[in-house]
């Protein structure tokens, strides 16, 4: 786990980012909002989502996604983008859905220092041993609900290690 800690004094700017950024990421950005709304935190935190592929750039997430996050009380209503140089000049902390996004990201990353910024977000899961969260585009309607389980999960221990 990343033991970073919270600054209190600035904006903490979070980008989670996934293949498409219409399903994974879309959502954690919604899940991580709704932690920060949760715990009065919301002016400490810019929360963003990209992808590394830019096929659906301006799109909602997936209806699926939507649908399923909806049921749990989280409103995605982010539109895609492709990560860009900015999204590392401008974040904190990139957090990747699983290795491929991990690491396309590095390559991505403009400098060594930005490279750090890239973790994954399955480092953040302390009860199941998975190494990525998978991507619930082939996998119906159970796999949106496990994505949503991990994202729940990893983002409340995220939130957890910026806040010790």
């Amino acid at each position: 786990m990343n033991n970073n800690p919270l600054n209190t004094s600035k904006q903490y700017r979070i980008l989670f980012v996934c293949l498409g950024n219409i399903c994974r990421s879309p959502a954690a950005q919604g899940v991580f909002q709704a932690i920060v709304d949760r715990e009065g935190r919301s002016a400490g935190f810019v929360i963003d989502s990209a992808g590394t592929y830019s096929g659906h750039q301006g799109q909602l997430p997936d209806r699926r996604m939507r649908e399923a996050a909806a049921r749990r009380g989280y409103q995605l209503t982010h539109r895609a983008r492709p990560v860009g140089m900015m999204d590392f000049l401008d974040s904190d902390i990139i957090v990747a859905m699983d290795d491929a996004n991990y690491e396309d990201l590095m390559h991505l990353a403009p400098s060594v220092e930005d490279s750090r910024k890239v973790v994954k977000m399955a480092g953040y899961l302390t009860t199941r041993s998975i190494s990525y969260i998978p991507d619930p585009y082939y996998m119906g309607a159970e796999g949106f609900e496990l994505v949503l389980d991990l994202l729940e999960e990893a983002c409340g221990n995220l939130y957890a290690s910026l806040s010790e």
